[in-house]
């Protein structure tokens, strides 16, 4: 092992201002980081573009000059105009496709970097510093002229004329590119950070590093101490790779390293192999004190790094896990925090067994045993795109940076059984998006970044969050579009001539408007397509949906229309509740990162139930875990409180406010009774007082169900079951008795046998509202009397009979800690705000229960029911977005629904005549290579000279046997 010091003194943080990229499937940094979200498997077949799978490819590992692999990530095409970067047309073939990429890339990353046109920034100190290994795509092509003369002796070999010779050699050399004073700068590694200087006419230092697969944290930690040593300001680095030639290809077979099965499987049982990926990643870094200097927005902050050489080791090739521990150790070290506080690391996980299982032994030794550390994901982006080689570390530090910035644990794809090495370990393999709920044990977010490269070179990143902005959604989610005209015929040629939709300002009342809920733009271009031909066919139709994502009206309601809000309750809970509108509305988030924060000390935080780890536990017991009034009633009421709270921000107001069961805690923080502190800990408080009481394990805690009869209904028959209450009156048609379990079973068991009403066993933890929960009314009472309850705002029902909120505070204490006992009549205040006015009814909470009780309560009322959530297996972002949506074509003066949405980005200005497509490495070679086989099909017969040489001796050494050549594979 080779000793080093820490290199970013932790006293100097760096922040990551700007980010770009090309990656395998996406053009740019943001498509690039939705196909991470929605874990799209990023890796193909080898296109025709790149190189021919009939003349180099040969399932067989032995096969020599094949390779056994036929699969990997590719750059997308692209169309480059020089014109854009003041470049002679006519020097591009000449120049590898990896630094006109790279030059693009550049661009996009000053622009994220806000640098044109501010004060602050000076090209004169910024600078360059790029990790870049292998060889350039013009290399091979333009070597390939030097073996002309072989070519030319082995035609005369074989018998033929020195013309025929000559013949053979011209059309071989036909597919190459011929050299130009420009070849030799345009396959130099060096030149690809030196053309981005040249370009952008930046004035600090510029160049590569080649630290093989680690060449980005390489580059990254030049470009920092240009930073730390303040000899630039701004510094560009990251790593760039366009080589997916069937010469690497080669040379990683013949190692060999690459999966047979085609597939990358970092930390997978199964795992066998990586596959080659393409990338360019390039990160915008500043001094953190300069970035807050100059309000830039901060992806996430740099502060540690840590670098090791293994030393003499048994293998060039094999990964040592010393070094990789020292290098984190580093890392660590010179962050400044203990390695156990990340909560991410994006490993170099390439999927091969051996280097897999060596790097979790080391992260295991680096974080110490597992029952004295938090639970950290462990992942890696080449499960996604292919091993992109000198740009592999700038994917995963690209990839971390999001995942901070969105407060989300970004998913690896294809692990189906983890790796033995994962079993006992603080580590799991995350395999969906999760939201990145803040953890009080650890309330700074950071992760980890690792990136390990041939002949022993080793780095880790440790990054952190920057907290103050909310950043905009990246990642592809629900676009809400409104239309509006002042008439159905006005907006039917607005929306059919193909206009905007509105900027997101309330609608005229009496507009005739369409609001539309779209995934994408083929999905955009269908929905409007279904409306329009509605609009059309019904012109005189004052309001209809379509897909229950499509909604018209004539006009806006009334402007004396109502609206109430309702408020879940407990059995509306399920795993996973609000995933996708924690990951997309950061109101949604802040509700669960505050909520989360009261679980400090506690063995299992609220948020390791509601939103579970993947592959530790079963269904079955997660939902039965959730099930448990102490993280049920915080759960639902921190979602309700960001289902509200988003609403609140875009312009909605009730009239009136009615919450079912413990919903009415959140109900009366709509209404400004509570504080936003006070109505999470109660909720908490409720669920915890509600606990079974003491009295040992065998003490039943009581039961519900749901029974399809009225009230009165049930008031005749419960003679007959003296030990259940009447618990609530949900609606006309039903209601909710509990009691012991024994009699709740004996009641479905009576009803069944009987042919008696439809009787169903509600998903709760205990008879509420009943007897059996008078424990647990002095305990929360005790909590509702430390806090303050102001004047409500709006009205707030109290659905226990006779009881009203809103009269003192003291009497509103009483009413909220007496109806755990006291029976829910839902129906009774849902006919009441009818009659007052109430015509919409909007639901924050999971599963949107309340919004069929209102409709079967009120049967053909005129009436709208907006649920904010649909339950599970359905989008909860598009669910909450589309409540909005429907809020804003009835009226309420909703604004800017997409506001926490990254605006699309301008449409590129039309390309000069003399742009290119640059389609594979090799792109130069596409016109000559139709040259070439236009030339092959030209009908030539050779005139041989004599006979062919006898081959009947002694095979020579290009005619020898080849021997076996496929060790075991190789650990990358």
């Amino acid at each position: 092992m080779v000793d080093s010091h820490a290199y970013q003194p932790s006293g100097h943080p760096v922040a990551i201002v700007g980010l770009a990229a090309m990656f395998p499937q996406a053009h740019d940094v943001r498509e690039f980081w939705d196909n991470v979200v929605t874990g799209r498997d990023c890796v193909t077949d080898v296109p025709e573009t790149s190189w021919s799978v009939a003349d180099h490819y040969d399932p067989d590992m032995r096969a020599p000059d094949k390779t056994y692999a036929r699969r990997g990530g590719f750059l997308p095409p692209v169309v480059f105009d020089p014109v854009e970067f003041a470049m002679p047309p006519a020097t591009l073939d000449s120049i590898g496709l990896v630094q006109l990429l790279s030059l693009r890339v550049a661009r996009e990353v000053l622009r994220d970097a806000g640098c044109p046109g501010a004060a602050w920034y000076d090209p004169g100190r910024t600078g360059v510093v790029l990790g870049v290994c292998g060889q350039n795509s013009t290399m091979v092509p333009l070597a390939s002229r030097l073996r002309a003369p072989a070519v030319r002796r082995a035609a005369l070999s074989c018998g033929l004329s020195p013309r025929d010779a000559d013949e053979i050699a011209r059309r071989f050399l036909a597919e190459s590119p011929e050299w130009t004073e420009d070849s030799f700068p345009g396959i130099l590694a060096n030149v690809v950070a030196g053309r981005i200087a040249n370009r952008f006419g930046l004035g600090a230092a510029n160049c590569v590093v080649d630290a093989a697969c680690a060449s980005s944290l390489a580059a990254l930690r030049m470009a920092v101490s240009e930073l730390v040593e303040h000899r630039a300001d701004l510094m560009i680095t990251g790593g760039c790779d366009a080589d997916n030639s069937v010469t690497t290809f080669l040379c990683f077979s013949k190692t060999p390293a690459l999966s047979p099965s085609g597939a990358v499987r970092p930390f997978d049982r199964e795992a066998d192999g990586t596959l080659l990926g393409e990338g360019i990643g390039m990160l915008a870094l500043k001094r953190l004190a300069d970035a807050e200097r100059d309000g830039d927005r901060v992806y996430a902050v740099l502060r540690g790094l840590g670098g090791s050489s293994d030393g003499r080791t048994g293998s060039i090739y094999a990964p040592s896990a010393d070094g990789q521990v020292t290098a984190m150790r580093r890392a660590y070290a010179d962050a400044g925090v203990p390695a156990a506080s990340v909560e991410l690391i994006e490993a170099h996980g390439t999927g091969t067994r051996v280097g897999d299982t060596v790097e979790l032994g080391a992260l295991r030794t680096v974080l110490g045993p597992a029952p004295d550390r938090p639970r950290i994901a462990v992942g890696s982006v080449k499960s996604q795109i292919g091993h992109t080689k000198a740009a592999a570390g700038a994917a995963g530090l690209i990839k971390a940076a999001l995942a901070l910035h969105h407060r989300l644990l970004p998913p690896t794809i294809n692990v189906t059984e983890p790796n033995d090495a994962l079993r006992d370990s603080a580590l799991y393999v995350n395999t969906r998006a999760r939201p990145w709920i803040r953890d009080p044990a650890r309330p700074v977010r950071r992760a980890g970044v690792s990136s390990f490269g041939f002949g022993g070179v080793n780095f880790h990143a440790v990054l952190e969050e920057h907290p103050p902005t909310p950043p905009r959604t990246l990642h592809r989610t629900p676009r809400a579009l409104v239309w509006h005209a002042p008439d159905p015929a006005a907006l039917l040629a607005l929306v059919r001539d193909g206009a905007d939709p509105a900027d997101g300002g309330p609608v005229p009342p009496h507009h005739a408007r369409l609001g539309v809920l779209v995934h994408d733009a083929a999905d955009r271009e269908a929905l409007l397509a279904a409306a329009t031909a509605r609009l059309s066919d019904t012109p005189d139709a004052d309001g209809w949906t379509l897909a229950g994502r499509a909604h018209y009206r004539r006009s806006g309601l009334p402007p004396d229309a109502r609206a109430a809000v309702l408020f879940a309750g407990q059995g509306s809970q399920y795993v996973g509740m609000g995933a996708d509108a924690l990951l997309a509305v950061p109101p949604v988030r802040r509700a669960f990162d505050d909520a989360n924060a009261l679980w400090e000390g506690e063995e299992e935080t609220l948020a390791q139930v509601v939103h579970p780890e993947p592959g530790r536990r079963d269904p079955a017991a997660d939902t039965a875990r959730l099930r448990r009034t102490a993280y049920a009633q915080p759960a639902i009421g921190a979602l309700a409180m960001g289902h509200y709270a988003y609403l609140a921000e875009l312009g909605f107001a009730p009239a009136a406010a009615l919450g079912h069961s413990c919903g009415e805690v959140t109900a009366l923080w709509s209404a400004g009774s509570l504080s936003d502190a006070d109505c999470l800990l109660l909720t908490r408080r409720r669920g915890q007082a509600m606990r079974p009481a003491p009295g040992g394990t065998d003490r039943d805690a009581g039961a519900m169900a749901a029974v399809r009869l009225s009230a009165e209904e049930w008031r005749q028959r419960a003679q007959n079951f003296p030990q259940l209450a009447l618990c609530n009156i949900n609606a006309p048609d039903e209601i909710v008795v509990g009691g012991p379990t024994p009699a709740v079973e004996e009641l479905a068991a009576a009803c069944l046998r009987d042919g008696g009403p439809a009787v169903r066993r509600l998903p709760v933890a205990a008879a509420f509202h009943t007897p059996l929960m008078a424990h647990a009314v002095p305990v929360f009472a005790e909590a509702v009397s430390r806090t303050e309850v102001r004047p409500p705002a709006h009205p707030v029902l109290a659905c226990t009979p006779g009881a009203r909120y809103g009269t003192d505070p003291e009497a509103d204490r009483r009413v909220l800690a007496e109806q755990i006992t006291r029976p829910v009549d839902f129906a009774g205040r849902v006919r009441e705000l009818y009659d007052d006015g109430c015509r919409v009814f909007v639901e924050c909470g999971p599963k949107g229960i309340l919004s069929r009780l209102v409709r079967r309560t009120l049967g053909d009322a005129t009436v709208e029911t907006v649920p904010a959530d649909t339950g599970p297996g359905t989008d909860s972002a598009a669910a909450l977005k589309n409540a909005a949506l429907r809020l804003a074509v009835l009226g309420f003066g909703i604004r800017h629904i997409n506001r926490y949405d990254a605006p699309d980005p301008p449409p590129p200005a039309p390309p000069s005549p003399v742009a290119r497509r640059l389609a594979g490495p090799v792109f130069a070679m596409r016109a000559r290579r139709a040259a070439y086989e236009a030339g092959l099909a030209v009908p030539y017969r050779c005139t041989p000279t004599g006979p062919p040489p006898d081959r009947s001796a002694a095979p020579g050494p290009a005619d020898a046997p080849q021997p076996p050549t496929s060790p075991p594979p190789r650990p990358l």
